[in-house]
């Protein structure tokens, strides 16, 4: 499903979230039950964590909605598969079997993890992040994104949101990206695939 903008407020990229928020929620709101599930995936910089945020805003229910970013779950530069893998044991697991997750939220300066979180299997939850649509995670989501963008853009912003922190870390990253492209095929589980500029 394509995200092309129907209004234009002149920001290329504005237009591309707001059609896209659109596009999810109407997915989210086809499920019809109080507490789906939503993925969203893509590489660094594409326009993930920015399409949660609005997604939750514009959220088609009354229901609080929980929202986890796998950044808070990677163990460090080289964790992309298991922070993803850890999402799904302690965090989609249980809200599928109905019971409380708890993950631990990784400190990046300390290299361990740090202090508890909850996940209420009766509330929404999206959860965010590259890496996180696998075929074991898709199973347990109703509704599958993949966000997707040039290559030049995403750099741009991941390296604006992230700093100098980020730049010796870019192609170890890419790398794990690579692979996860290449393992899982996340773009052809996705049920709604945005495309950002």
């Amino acid at each position: 499903m394509s995200s092309a903008p129907s209004r234009s407020s002149g920001d290329p990229l504005d237009n591309a979230l707001t059609a896209a928020v659109g596009a999810v929620s109407s997915r989210v709101s086809a499920v019809g039950a109080s507490n789906p599930v939503v993925l969203i995936d893509g590489r660094s910089g594409a326009g993930k964590s920015s399409l949660a945020r609005r997604l939750i805003s514009a959220w088609p229910g009354r229901s609080r909605v929980q929202l986890v970013a796998l950044d808070d779950l990677y163990p460090g530069w080289g964790g992309l598969a298991e922070g993803a893998e850890y999402a799904r044991e302690t965090i989609l697991l249980p809200h599928a079997k109905g019971t409380i997750g708890v993950w631990q939220r990784w400190d990046w300066e300390a290299g361990e993890r740090a202090e508890a979180h909850a996940v209420d299997p009766s509330l929404p939850l999206v959860v965010e992040g590259a890496g996180i649509l696998t075929p074991a995670a898709a199973t347990l989501a109703d509704v599958r994104v993949w966000v997707d963008a040039p290559d030049g853009p995403r750099k741009d912003r991941a390296l604006r949101r992230d700093g100098e922190t980020y730049r010796p870390h870019w192609d170890r990253w890419a790398a794990q990206e690579n692979a996860h492209l290449a393992d899982h095929q996340p773009q052809a589980l996705a049920s709604v695939v945005v495309f950002l500029p």
